[in-house]
């Protein structure tokens, strides 16, 4: 059964984000002026103009300036910059000259060739003085930060991305990588900096350039030089604790590429490394700790292989650990810790579509865990419904399906079912329903288990689920008519083109929930005819029968034959075998 999981599996991971700096309010402070014509004084202190009695210092803020004091508020009194009159004319003076002055330099391949050459010169400087006088820094530091300065100059080149292909052919890029070896890891770091910023995805270079520049940096040996730096950096200290973010951006940045991705799980130990750097002990979530887990997610969700040696990592069994905590408390809203918790559900269900990663989960008894989130828990209730349905789901998941039958898991999930969710959850829970009834075994005692609950309380679960297909069928048919409007004025090839658009749209319109819930009438009316008489006669109240479940279940069929990159034989033989029992 293709549903919005399976169309849509990528997990909703933030934007990229950006280093959070801790600004010092001491550094920040500055003194207040004196005098209603003065600047701000520049050594953080208030001077006392001479010959004025401290007596004579009137206390708290100026009083407003007369009519002809007023501050220059050409932009509107909240737009103005709050400076005085004389400070005002000589910010005017001061662009008048830039105006007249030179212009400025052009970055064009002129401008790189020639900071091209400086740049090799300072690396082959600093690399003679380091060896001459290894024994004695002083001698060398000057170097090192002229060598530094030209590093961090390099990123203007973000803003000129057609200069890459350049920069490429001159050797500074491998030269630039090189430097990730630095002995002074503050090079090594704003190396690895710039690295980030001419990879980031904000860089509006066309895709060929960005190839040219990631393919010179991975031929310098890019991907083991930033292991080698996760190493070494201590992040205990904030210079090290940024180094460390800069290596995680430039993950992300790489990530966007499948193949690098594949190279990351099988080539380098980063995922060792992230692994174990979720499981650091911090009082509280710290940045880097979940840019961690969201670079796992990012790479979990793009490789099969990297999902393969995550698991073989007992990846499965410490994210699970990590999240024991929460299946009583929620963590603060907007914190980084509500995000370390949202990617490490993303890992997991992530992981758990595969046939490994299901039994993973069995043997880390993380359906129970799952089952007390969802009867305990809050935020963690909607990811442990998510969690679930994709661990029962698919071919492998009967024995998934079986273990929450042992370990009363009928009672939490058709009671969640009964109290009403969001449709997310719904959809999650007729997505668990749909499993359990594909995957339980004939006439087992955990089939039997489960089909006496759909009995419950005079069959109340059936008057829910047709009453929840009811409320999906006309969300979509709505939908559908101004699709079919749409339609009308277009031609077939860009029908085609939108098609993709259309289905999005009936999906967000509640297609998953339909289908999801046809498939379980379907399922019923099949197997037993006590099932079967109730759900005619509830649909027979609004005059509907099940030709409206066939429908459902003919068009997910067509669904299915036209993604066969997701194709599942045996889901596609139990949907046509319900159209024919119906």
């Amino acid at each position: 059964m293709t549903g919005i999981d399976d169309l849509f599996k990528k997990p909703s991971l933030p934007s990229k984000r950006k280093l959070e700096v801790n600004n010092d309010a001491n550094v920040a402070y500055k003194a207040s002026k004196l005098s209603p014509d003065a600047d701000v004084k520049h050594n953080g202190h208030a001077i006392v103009e001479d010959g004025l009695d401290q007596d004579d210092v009137e206390a708290g803020p100026d009083l407003p300036a007369e009519e002809d004091d007023q501050v220059d508020e050409e932009d509107g009194r909240f737009f103005g910059g709050g400076v005085t009159k004389n400070t005002s004319q000589a910010l005017n003076y001061i662009n008048e000259q830039d105006q007249d002055g030179e212009p400025l330099e052009k970055i064009d391949i002129a401008w790189l060739r020639k900071m091209a050459v400086n740049f090799e010169k300072k690396i082959n400087k600093n690399a003679e003085l380091r060896a001459k006088f290894e024994d004695a820094p002083q001698k060398f530091m000057s170097s090192e930060a002229d060598l530094d300065a030209d590093v961090k100059a390099l990123s203007i080149l973000s803003e000129h991305p057609q200069l890459y292909r350049e920069f490429v052919k001159l050797g500074c890029v491998a030269s630039l990588v090189s430097l990730l070896s630095h002995d002074n890891t503050d090079i090594a770091i704003d190396a690895i900096e710039i690295i980030n910023e001419l990879t980031d995805e904000d860089v509006n270079a066309e895709q060929q350039q960005w190839d040219i520049l990631v393919d010179a940096m991975l031929e310098a040996d890019l991907l083991n030089l930033l292991y080698e730096n996760i190493s070494r950096l201590n992040e205990e200290l904030e210079s090290d604790r940024a180094g460390t973010y800069h290596v995680l951006s430039v993950l992300e940045n790489l990530s966007s590429r499948p193949t690098l991705v594949t190279k990351l799980g099988e080539e380098n130990q980063f995922v060792e490394w992230l692994l174990s750097r979720i499981q650091a002990r911090e009082s509280n979530i710290t940045q880097n700790t979940q840019y961690a887990a969201e670079n796992l997610a990012i790479l979990l969700q793009s490789s099969s292989t990297v999902r393969a040696k995550f698991i073989k990592l007992n990846g499965i069994d410490a994210c699970l650990q990590l999240l024991s905590p929460y299946r009583k408390k929620d963590p603060a809203k907007g914190t980084e810790e509500e995000e370390f918790v949202e990617n490490l559900f993303d890992c997991l269900t992530c992981c758990v579509d595969d046939t490994d990663g299901k039994n993973n989960l069995l043997e880390a008894e993380g359906v129970e865990l799952c089952l007390i989130m969802l009867r305990e828990g809050k935020i963690s209730r909607r990811r442990a419904l998510q969690l679930l349905d994709h661990a029962l789901g698919g071919p492998m998941g009967g024995p998934c399906c079986e273990q929450l039958v042992e370990a009363a898991g009928l009672k939490t999930t058709f009671g969640l079912f009964l109290k009403g969710q969001e449709n997310e959850s719904t959809e999650h829970l007729l997505g668990i329903f749909a499993s359990m009834l594909r995957s339980l075994p004939a006439n087992s005692p955990a089939r039997i288990r489960l089909l006496a609950k759909f009995e419950e309380r005079n069959w109340r679960i059936i008057l829910n689920l047709v009453q929840k297909r009811r409320e999906a069928a006309s969300s979509i048919a709505m939908v559908d008519k101004d699709i079919d409007n749409e339609k009308a004025e277009l031609s077939f090839e860009q029908r085609d083109e939108r098609a993709d658009e259309w289905l999005s749209r009936r999906l967000d319109a509640g297609l998953t929930t339909l289908q999801a819930a046809d498939t379980v009438l379907a399922w019923l009316a099949a197997e037993a005819e006590r099932a079967r008489t109730m759900v005619v006669d509830t649909l027979a109240d609004r005059g509907e029968d099940l030709k409206e479940i066939r429908k459902t279940l003919q068009d997910q069929l067509v669904l299915m034959n036209a993604n066969p990159e997701n194709e599942d034989p045996m889901a596609k033989d139990m949907i046509s075998t319900l159209i024919d029992c119906l």
